[in-house]
């Protein structure tokens, strides 16, 4: 007795709350799930050989994007736009530079930022060297720089090659200003990253080499002449019209896109900001030098899709080749812009032919496709292992807000033989892992489910008999081209039973459940707002509020209608009957037997809105709140109505929130003649309703017979708009033993208000998860100390939901009585006791008023007990608050963790679990945001999908090597003459895109170019096609001598390599006798070197002779160069007689 009354005082001590032990070490505010494209974006990417999609986005957001719903979502420390996004292709990194000039690496295995270096000018032009870690960089100076990326050490460099505009200029002897932007840089196709086409605003576009250090190609100026005036590309297919005009001058225009236009890099694409459009062929050049390569018109061809005077500027030029492509140049041009302004806006296709070589362009088709939204960005994507001729692409176009559409090969294909310029062309969305557009989510839940229960049997039987609409599995996904990530490994080979489902009901009355246990969500099944059995008007109304409980595995959904649809998973006792209830009858109907699950009963009982539901007695019985203000109770067993309270004393404000408590008796409730009729009620009433409406008043009622507690409704002093409600027990203790005084008393003073538990039910304003079976709802937290006697004393925490409470024997009146009213509202949170709700005392035990109104609250648990409260304001600022004492502890926002804006209902589709976890939907994004530093129910990173895949990476990179080897092979093969006319070619470079990788066409030739600094520029010069004047000095004539050696091995390497040159030839060796050029460092290496004027003259004297023997060497090898070449015709001759003796099997 002692021992209870010592408890008593407890209690009533408590009201002098201690502070909460909740601090910001034990929070983290991060995102777990992420799905969905964010409205903002802007910029696409695609890896061809991971299949991997990236999304740039105006926020500092990146959003890649892999097959089977594998996803990740980047977010950078600055919230800028990007204006570039890139794949390092096949290496597991992803490259994006800010509006602030920021170059960034993101690591997608770690999914995490690694380096990240801030270039000094703004950067106007960047892309990424395929196949290596090299970056070219173009600025608003006009210079080309070049950056590595350290894959070991994670860190970005710049190196001190540089090409400047001034570079440019002189070496094409054509004056420009050197502050021109570089608006383009753009390797060249097949050249291994040694060739770069450089871009500037004011239209000059030049090819530079950069190993040989010179000018490949030159174009642009305000005197070109065009050769074939005009390519108009008509409105009809198969058309090509040319306007017989004379000489036309193309005048100084500003570039807006580039491209190249054949896949071996011998036709460039440009678009203007006039809407007109140049192709050039890179591969021939002027005869001369200087302003006279600008004058040529065999170089462009102009092409324009409208004949308007004002046209839009190209914004988007992208090639692909066709399958039936005759040469390397024809193919379809995808155009955004240069049509006529004020025109609707399209994407243009157009497909294009080039006949007599590349001299003449043929437009044989233009086809405008519509899109669903602002243009943003497209992207070509590959299929998957294209090789030789099957060159389809696919293209992927991105429309704002975050609308993803697919384009497939066959249906651009099919463009040429449609005589229509807008033709039907059907367009694949993407296919969401959880669909929050078209129809739209309204209401959101997140259900944890009990250990034990065979939820995820019921709802995979359930899943094959689902005949719903479902999309998150539909045809369309099968076509999507992305395909890239790894799932893990643990998540396909454990034996993992369902732990959380998330629900979504949608604006055409539709529900979709999906498994939420693993980060990555699959979708269990989908219910039809159509009711199967009968008609049912406003069946298809948008989904209001839903509940299930995970008990009965029923699930409950009411819409904007006042509809509210029963489901059962596992079946309801009389079969296949359907109850059609409504506030005067109550219809019976027969279900046909149908697979798939089937709506039990709909309840109509009023046309409001329902704007709660919540499954209470263990799941017996659910209370439904309308807008109106009206409540019914629903007796499930029966499926028919067991009240419905409309009492003149109740409000008519919308009912938000019902918390459901059980009660054994009620005799603590003090005794006063002004509660008496209270005290009456309260003691005959076992199951008692808190019901909470939107003008922040509190009903009591009798949860069985709907008898009002409380006459009157508790209300606040001052009128305020009420959020949520929560019936929180201060602690509830069970004893296990006798009492014993000593062991009593220590614990009472040692077990603080730490441990708090609920004990209400579902809270539907914040949508709090009925997560415990009542068995284990009791769990044992008892702290024990020793009695005297040896025998341990415990008392045991009782954590109370609505569902714990179904034993009248264990709980007295005490533990519903002691529990606290946690009551929040716009303006203000505050904390009553349950004893002075029901008595009408206004008095708190806590207020915190808010600067900014409040929209959405939930509580979270910590080492199983309720320790913080989070509240979502209006401006999207979070608090995260300590229970009991409402003490902040943190502050963040929307905008810092996830990067949105709080938008109208975006509370409706919040929910939460007891533990912190929250989700949140917006537009066409769904998030799921863990709020405690030590919560982990995804398992993360063990169960967390890779978006690198380095076995693809392995295998892709050795089926590289290996068609560099066959093409090595392939070449080497049929080129058996190459060895000795190899030798004859003095001073002529190679420029064929199909020749194989040589030593200088690598990548490390490149990055000891790139490592030093960028040479003079005097000394560069265009490409014309001529013979190169070669300085004495620079020629080397003599291959360096080998160091001599006695040992067996050269001995027998020399033997090796002797023979005639008729026996090589047969054999297809090769003799590579052409003297070498000498690049300028090298040769400012060897006599660049400061001297006094003796030591000059002492060089000089030496310089003459060393070049009257080099005169006389060259002779000598003239001579035998000579004689080779005459008997070049008879070993040709001897070698075809050779070859017509065999068989075409035996070359």
């Amino acid at each position: 007795m002692f021992a209870k009354r010592l408890l008593q005082k407890a209690v009533h001590n408590s009201q002098n709350l201690k502070q909460g032990n909740l601090t910001e070490t034990d929070l983290d505010l991060r995102i777990s799930v992420h799905y969905g494209i964010p409205s903002t974006s802007s910029l696409l990417a695609f890896d061809p050989i991971q299949r991997l999609l990236a999304i740039g986005t105006l926020d500092g957001r990146i959003k890649v994007i892999g097959g089977d719903g594998i996803e990740g979502i980047f977010i950078s420390p600055k919230q800028l736009p990007y204006k570039n996004i890139e794949f390092l292709q096949n290496q597991g990194y992803l490259v994006s530079i800010l509006n602030d000039n920021d170059i960034q690496i993101w690591n997608l295995e770690r999914r995490c930022l690694v380096c990240c270096l801030h270039w000094e000018s703004s950067i106007t032009a960047f892309t990424a060297i395929h196949g290596s870690n090299f970056m070219y960089v173009g600025d608003e100076y006009g210079s080309m720089s070049v950056v590595k990326f350290n894959v070991e050490e994670e860190s970005l460099l710049r190196l001190p090659y540089h090409v400047s505009a001034n570079t440019i200029s002189e070496a094409a002897e054509f004056p420009f200003t050197s502050d021109q932007p570089v608006v383009g840089v753009l390797p060249q196709p097949r050249s291994s990253g040694n060739r770069v086409l450089i871009a500037y605003q004011n239209g000059l576009v030049a090819l530079w080499d950069i190993i040989e250090a010179r000018i490949i190609f030159f174009g642009g100026g305000k005197d070109l002449q065009l050769k074939d005036e005009v390519v108009e590309a008509s409105g009809e297919a198969n058309v090509n019209s040319l306007e017989d005009s004379s000489k036309q001058y193309l005048e100084e225009k500003e570039i807006s896109a580039l491209c190249w236009a054949s896949s071996s890099g011998s036709i460039l694409a440009v678009g203007y900001v006039d809407g007109d459009i140049l192709f050039w062929n890179t591969s021939s050049s002027a005869s001369s030098k200087g302003q006279q390569a600008l004058l040529s018109s065999n170089n462009v061809v102009k092409l324009r899709l409208s004949s308007a005077e004002r046209r839009l500027p190209v914004i988007v030029l992208q090639w692909s080749a066709t399958n039936k492509s005759r040469n390397d140049c024809d193919g379809q041009l995808f155009i955004y812009g240069g049509d006529e302004i004020g025109s609707e806006e399209v994407l243009t296709v157009l497909t294009l032919e080039w006949s007599s070589g590349t001299e003449t362009l043929i437009c044989v088709g233009r086809t405008d496709l519509t899109l669903s939204g602002s243009f943003a960005d497209m992207v070509l994507v590959p299929s998957a292992g294209a090789i030789g001729s099957n060159k389809k692409a696919d293209v992927l176009v991105l429309t704002s807000p975050g609308e993803l559409h697919l384009y497939d090969d066959a249906s651009l294909s099919s463009l040429t033989s449609q005589q229509e310029r807008k033709p039907s062309v059907s367009a694949v969305e993407f296919p969401a892992v959880i669909p929050a557009s078209d129809p739209t989510i309204t209401v959101a839940k997140l259900i944890k489910l009990p250990p034990g229960e065979n939820s995820l049997e019921i709802l995979l039987e359930i899943t094959s008999l689902m005949r719903s609409g479902s999309t998150s599995s539909s045809a369309d996904g099968a076509k999507w081209p992305l395909t890239g990530g790894v799932p893990s490994q643990l998540s396909t080979t454990s034996n993992i039973k369902t732990e959380r489902v998330y629900l979504a009901g949608y604006s055409d009355g539709s529900l979709r459940i999906w498994d939420a246990t693993l980060p990555v969500l699959s979708f269990a099944c989908g219910l039809e707002g159509q009711v199967q059995a009968i008609k049912v008007a406003g069946s298809s109304a948008p989904v209001s509020e839903l509940d299930f409980c995970c008990l009965t595995l029923s699930l409950a959904l009411g819409n904007e209608c006042g509809l509210v649809r029963v489901y059962n998973l596992k079946g309801f006792p009389d079969g296949t009957n359907f109850h059609f209830v409504t506030d005067t009858k109550h219809e019976v109907h027969s279900l046909s037997q149908e697979k798939g699950l089937q709506c039990s009963a709909v309840f109509s009982l009023t046309n409001s809105p329902v704007q709660t539901l919540c499954f209470v007695h263990s799941g017996a019985k659910l209370a439904v709140g309308y807008k109106c203000g009206r409540l019914a109770v629903i007796d499930m067993s029966s499926l028919s109505v067991a009240f419905f309270l409309n009492d003149v004393s109740c409000s008519n404000s919308p009912v938000i929130s019902i918390s459901w408590k059980e009660l054994a008796n009620s005799h603590s409730l003090a005794k006063s003649p002004k509660n008496s009729e209270t005290n009456t009620s309260l003691h005959s009433a076992k199951e008692v309703m808190f019901i909470l409406r939107k003008d922040a008043k509190i009903n009591v009622v009798d949860g069985i017979n709907g008898n009002m507690i409380c006459p009157r409704p508790w209300n606040l002093k001052k009128e305020s708009i009420a959020i949520s409600m929560y019936v929180i027990g201060k602690y509830c203790f069970l004893l296990q033993q006798k009492d014993n005084f000593q062991s009593l008393a220590a614990i009472i003073f040692h077990k603080t208000l730490r441990n708090f538990c609920v004990t209400e039910g579902n809270v539907s304003s914040s949508k709090i998860s009925n997560e415990k079976q009542p068995e284990e709802c009791l769990k044992d937290t008892a702290i024990k100390e020793p009695a005297s006697d040896g025998s341990p004393v415990g008392i045991t925490s009782l954590a109370i939901d609505h569902n714990s409470l179904s034993d009248p024997q264990m709980y007295s009146g005490e533990s519903v009585l002691d529990s606290l009213v946690l009551l929040c509202c716009e303006d203000s949170s505050r904390l009553y006791s349950t004893k002075s709700v029901i008595q009408g005392n206004k008095k708190s035990i806590c207020k915190v008023k808010h600067a900014k109104p409040c929209i959405w609250t939930t509580i979270f648990k910590k080492d199983e007990s309720f320790k913080g409260l989070v509240l979502l304001f209006e401006t999207g600022a979070i608090e995260i608050r300590s229970l009991p004492d409402l003490e902040l502890v943190k502050e963040s926002s929307l905008m810092s963790i996830l990067r949105w804006n709080f938008k109208a209902n975006m509370n409706k589709m919040m929910s939460s679990s007891d533990n912190g976890l929250i989700t949140l939907a917006n537009g066409c994004e769904v998030a799921f945001i863990s709020v405690l530093a030590s919560e982990n129910d995804f398992r993360i990173p063990e169960f967390l999908p890779c978006l690198h895949d380095q076995v693809l990476a392995a295998a892709a990179d050795a089926a590289f090597s290996h068609s560099i080897n066959q093409k090595k092979k392939q070449v080497n093969a049929p080129g058996i003459l190459g060895g000795i006319v190899k030798g004859l070619k003095i001073g002529k470079a190679d420029h064929s895109p199909d020749s194989v990788k040589t030593a200088k066409s690598t990548f490390n030739q490149l990055e000891l170019i790139f490592l030093k600094a960028s040479h003079s520029s005097s000394s560069l010069s265009v490409d014309h096609q001529e013979a190169v004047e070669l300085n004495i000095d620079d020629i080397e004539i003599d291959e360096p001598l080998p160091i001599a050696s006695t040992s067996t091995e050269d001995l027998k390497n020399v033997k090796k390599e002797k023979g005639s040159e008729r026996e090589r030839l047969f054999k297809g060796g090769t003799d590579d006798v052409k003297p070498r050029v000498r690049t300028p460092q090298e040769i400012m290496a060897a006599y660049g070197k400061a001297r006094d004027a003796s030591s000059v003259a002492a060089n000089a004297r030496n310089k003459l002779v060393e070049r009257q023997d080099k005169l006389e060497r060259i002779n000598k090898r003239t001579e035998e160069l000579q004689s080779g070449a005459e008997d070049f015709a008879s070993m040709a001759n001897e070698l075809v007689k050779t070859l017509e003796k065999r068989r075409w099997w035996q070359i």
